[in-house]
């Protein structure tokens, strides 16, 4: 429904076409390969890929399209993942649809588009995992135990244990799901 509202308002606007719609990050992905767009709008948490992964992945491939993140997530550690991903703009769902339509209409012309409070706050916490840390720490979260980690990541049971534990001290958490926790609050797993 959303999907379809999003795609309803923008056409309303008598300089943006709505090329494409996807039910997930993968189809977002060939959509983008196929139809080359200018812009992909997408949200962060989607099936199969999220938003970022998809961000980073067209950033990697050099397709031209510029991606803004529509979300409902308003965490600084959010917003700079993003736009280390590639992404050029981020605007929270709330937005006003006007609002939408102007941040598509100034990444085309090739600006940034951030949503102003958020980049605020944006600058004030520093994220202090590393990418090994989040991902370590992404998969403990899912309930998988270091061996398994390690055999999925090639690393040794021990390192799998000592990033767990740096992240555990960088977050000043007590545990792997407490640091999980404050990872996700944060914006930063």
């Amino acid at each position: 429904m959303v999907l379809g509202a999003l795609a309803a308002l923008l056409e309303i606007e008598r300089d943006i076409q709505v090329d494409a719609q996807a039910r997930n990050g993968r189809e977002a992905l060939e959509l983008v390969e196929r139809h080359r767009p200018d812009i992909l709008l997408t949200d962060i948490e989607m099936p199969e890929m999220t938003g970022l992964e998809v961000a980073a992945e067209i950033s990697r491939r050099k397709i031209a399209t510029r991606v803004i993140i529509l979300t409902t997530f308003a965490r600084p550690g959010y917003l700079r993942r993003a736009l280390d991903a590639g992404a050029a703009g981020y605007l929270l769902k709330d937005s006003p649809s006007s609002e939408l339509a102007n941040a598509v209409r100034s990444v085309r012309a090739g600006a940034r588009v951030i949503d102003p409070e958020l980049a605020r706050e944006a600058w004030t916490e520093r994220d202090p995992l590393t990418d090994r840390d989040r991902q370590v720490l992404r998969m403990a979260a899912e309930g998988s135990t270091s061996a398994a980690i390690a055999t999925t990541l090639s690393l040794s049971e021990g390192t799998v244990r000592n990033y767990l534990s740096e992240a555990m001290s960088k977050l000043g958490a007590t545990n792997r799901v407490e640091a999980a926790r404050i990872a996700r609050e944060k914006g930063w797993l």
